[in-house]
This record gives structure tokens, C-alpha cells and sequence, in this order.
């Protein structure tokens, strides 16, 4: 039981003359040696594949740090609190400034810590100081005072032997379940497809030009864009960021226009198909309200006699790969108005157009039923995972 269980400060679990210490290591010009940002620590692991690299002459420099595989490494800084055991195959690399380094004792098990500092009642609560600065960080004289629970080695090696097992089982469900809403996601994406090109196959293609009431680019014409006196107000002020986090139509914003800012602009109304051409290029939702956009943004108005927005928004969703590849090759990724200008899309009779939507709109709302259902799961695994650390580390896991 842990009430039985020896509690000792951090800095006493540590090897003789290895005191916990933090990286110093800036990043500089990319070498053979690789080194651990804050960032590249998650959910109990190093992210080995999106580590970056400095020269061996820089890494040379800070000795102290360099990794021989078994340390504890802690993110102080941006996400404090991640805690992995360096694999061996980091034998070599070193550490960023915003990483804690904890070489233990013979006494603790590098991974029986390392749980025990990622449960609710490890290193909760120390990342909620701000320093000097709005990132929250974990302060090294907090850290080598946290109370870590040292049973007999048989018992830790116990514990981590079934947490491992519990948290591989559930890494395993969360895959699972990952992949089978990727399975809908790209069901989805065939059926699209499929919809549009056979049904579509043989009908009237026009420009979106032709199709509309209104097509052009979105306003912001003062300068600068950021002045404050432009935002602030009543009026939704959509960027391209909305338009890529919708999910077929924009019901959210970040910023709204002040009056100043809709006398520059346009407010263009509710149902209008927004297209992105600059930055995440070929994004489309349409509007849930009236709103304001820049020029880096397309708004089309659709003539109901010819088409809908929403078989307009489904029909270019086939075509987003090409759109983006005309957008290569520049500094910033962006295509212009020309393009859907020249460009011309198959548009069929409005009872196939009606027909199209309804089937990809059940469809839709089906796959956003599972990932509803797999944000609850997430959210339950997560859960037992903490439920699970807790009971280890409070002697209820038999």
C-alpha cells in the first residue's frame, strides 16, 4: 500500500553527482546528432521521428546533457509535465533548454517514475506557475522536491509490468478506433468522388462565373490589416482558417469587423460558398451568417436556377487536389481568381444535383456521428489511463 511506501524527494533518487539539471542546447545548423525539444515529448514517449538535429561540434559543447538511454526527460516549458524514459537509441543526442533531465539511482526504475510522475498525483499542479512570461513552466527547485512514492523494487517492477500491459491495451483500442474513422473518413471521400463524376458525367460545365449571382473576392482594403480600429464590432470577419475548420459550413469565427472595417470591406450573406486561395488553398465552406472576408478568400453567391451551394461546395471538395497543385511553386502557397475564372465544373440538372447532396449529406452526418463517438471514446481512454495511474500509486492495484 502506498500509505506504507517510503516517500522521498526527486533529488534524492538521483545518481550520486548528477544533480537534476535542465538543456542549454539552442538550435543552430542542422547535423547528425539529434536533440529533444519540449514538444517532442508525449503521452509517455519521445517523438523519435520529428526530432531535429544540430552539429556534433555544438553537442560536444554541452557534455552534461549529452544521453546515454535510461534518464527521465520532463518538458518544463509550452506543455510542462510530458515525461518519457530516453530509448537507448538516443544514446548520444543531447537536450533543448526547455527540457529537464533526471538520471535515477539504482533505487527507482526509470519507468516505474515515469508513471508515477505522469499520474494525477505526480507532477499535477507545478506547471501552473508563469514565470516571467505567458507559457506556463515547471521551475527546477519544484521539481527536485516532488514526493515520489519507493517501494521494494519487486513491487515497482509489478506495477509498471501492469501498466504496461493496461496502457498497450489501450493504445491498441485508440488505434483501433483511429483507424475506423479513417475507414469512414475515406469511405466518404470514394463516395464523393464517385457521386460527382458518374452522376455528373456528361453534364453542362461552366465556370463559377456562370453560375452565380455574385463571385469575386473577398475586401480588406485598408492598410494596415491590422489597425484596431477595423475590428472589434458586430460584424463576423471570416479568414482562411475558418473556411479549412469548417466542416462543410462555417458556423464559427475569431474576429469580427468594427464598422470602419465593414466600410472597407463587404458583407457578403448567409449561404454564400467561401473558396480559399491563399495559404490552405481550395478549403470551401459555406456561410452560416453574413460575414466579411479578405481577398484570400473567393466568396461565390449561386444563381438557385442553375445550382446549390451546397452541391457547389461537394463538387469542388473532387476537385481540391488539382486546385492545389496549381498553386505550386511559390513562396507562398496560392492560386488566384483567374483560376476559377478559366476553370469549368459539371453541373447537372437540378434533381441530380438534389440527389447527390442527400445521399453525401446522410453520409456525412455519419461519419460525424463516429467522430462524436470517438471523442467520447478518446476521452474514456484517457480517463482510464488516469484512473489507472491513480489506483497504482495508491495502492488499489492489485
Amino acid at each position: 500500500m502506498s500509505g506504507t511506501w517510503l516517500h522521498e524527494p526527486l533529488e534524492r533518487l538521483v545518481e550520486p553527482d548528477s544533480p537534476i539539471t535542465y538543456g542549454v542546447v539552442k538550435p543552430g545548423d542542422s547535423g547528425d546528432i539529434p536533440f529533444v525539444r519540449g514538444g517532442d515529448i508525449a503521452d509517455g514517449c519521445v517523438l523519435v521521428d520529428q526530432l531535429r538535429t544540430i552539429t556534433a561540434d555544438v553537442s560536444r559543447q554541452y557534455k552534461r546533457t549529452l544521453l546515454q538511454g535510461g534518464e527521465l526527460l520532463i518538458s518544463l516549458v509550452g506543455q510542462p509535465g510530458q515525461v518519457a524514459v530516453a530509448p537507448t537509441e538516443l544514446a548520444g543526442s543531447n537536450i533543448a533548454r526547455q527540457v529537464g533531465l533526471v538520471r535515477l539511482s539504482q533505487r527507482v526504475l526509470p519507468d516505474f517514475v515515469s508513471y508515477f510522475l505522469r499520474s494525477p498525483d505526480g507532477l499535477a499542479g507545478l506547471g501552473a506557475r508563469t514565470g516571467g512570461s505567458v507559457q506556463q513552466v515547471i521551475n527546477l527547485s519544484d521539481l527536485r522536491q516532488v514526493l515520489v512514492p519507493v517501494p521494494e523494487r519487486q513491487e515497482q517492477q509489478r506495477l509498471v509490468d501492469l501498466l504496461d500491459e493496461a496502457f498497450e491495451a489501450i493504445a491498441t483500442a485508440k488505434a483501433n478506433t483511429e483507424k475506423n474513422l479513417q475507414s469512414a473518413r475515406e469511405l466518404f471521400d470514394s463516395r464523393l468522388r464517385s457521386l460527382v463524376n458518374e452522376q455528373a458525367a456528361g453534364s453542362d460545365r461552366k465556370t463559377l462565373r456562370e453560375i452565380a449571382i455574385d463571385f469575386g473576392r473577398g475586401k480588406s482594403k485598408h492598410r494596415p490589416r491590422n489597425d484596431p480600429k477595423l475590428y472589434g464590432g458586430p460584424y463576423p470577419f471570416i479568414q482562411t482558417g475558418d473556411v479549412r475548420g469548417s466542416d462543410h459550413l462555417i458556423t464559427d469565427f475569431a474576429q469580427t469587423y468594427s464598422d470602419a472595417g465593414l466600410a472597407q470591406s463587404k458583407l457578403w450573406p448567409k449561404g454564400t460558398l467561401c473558396i480559399t486561395i491563399a495559404a490552405n488553398i481550395a478549403e470551401t465552406g459555406v456561410l452560416g451568417f453574413d460575414a466579411c472576408f479578405p481577398d484570400s478568400v473567393i466568396g461565390v453567391v449561386v444563381d438557385e436556377r442553375q445550382t446549390s451551394s451546397k452541391y457547389l461546395e461537394y463538387m469542388l471538395q473532387t476537385v481540391k487536389a488539382e486546385l492545389k497543385a496549381k498553386g505550386k511553386g511559390s513562396a507562398q502557397d496560392n492560386i488566384n481568381l483567374a483560376t476559377f475564372e478559366n476553370e469549368r465544373f459539371p453541373f447537372p440538372d437540378l434533381a441530380t444535383q438534389a440527389r447527390i447532396v442527400e445521399s453525401l449529406d446522410a453520409l456525412a452526418a455519419e461519419v460525424q456521428r463516429l467522430e462524436i463517438n470517438y471523442a467520447h471514446k478518446l476521452a474514456a481512454l484517457d480517463e482510464l489511463k488516469r484512473s489507472l495511474l491513480h489506483q497504482a500509486f495508491s495502492g488499489a492495484l492489485a
